[in-house]
């Protein structure tokens, strides 16, 4: 990644919970860049990173739900959705039923799917 972008990035964000992905966040910054994990990586999931990297003053923090104000952005999005300024069904990796919320929870955990939606009825 540092040939493309002359030497790594400023900042770099890992959105789907996979430890693979934060590491390479953190990997591709430049020099005093800081890497924001916002995905959530699976409960007792390690990530791996080399030590010699931190002395390039590179930075890693993580980021609970995207630091929101739910009760004011929740509101926003939704109106934003509707108005069909905001792209969410892209985002969708796969639908299944409550009937079938074990298996979909279970490819989730492997990591074959980044978000599923739920469908009712």
């Amino acid at each position: 990644m540092p040939e493309l972008t002359s030497g790594g990035v400023h900042y770099s964000f890992e959105a789907v919970g996979l430890a693979s992905a934060a590491e390479q966040s953190f990997q591709m910054l430049r020099p005093g860049g800081t890497a924001t994990i916002i995905g959530m990586i699976p409960f007792g999931e390690k990530i791996s990173l080399d030590g010699f990297s931190f002395l390039r003053e590179r930075k890693i923090q993580g980021s609970s739900m995207g630091s929101n104000r739910f009760r004011v952005d929740m509101p926003r999005y939704v109106d934003m959705y509707l108005a069909g300024k905001l792209d969410l069904d892209s985002m969708v990796s796969g639908t299944t039923t409550l009937d079938d919320i074990n298996q979909a929870y279970e490819t989730l955990k492997k990591g074959e799917v980044a978000r599923q939606l739920i469908t009712f009825g």
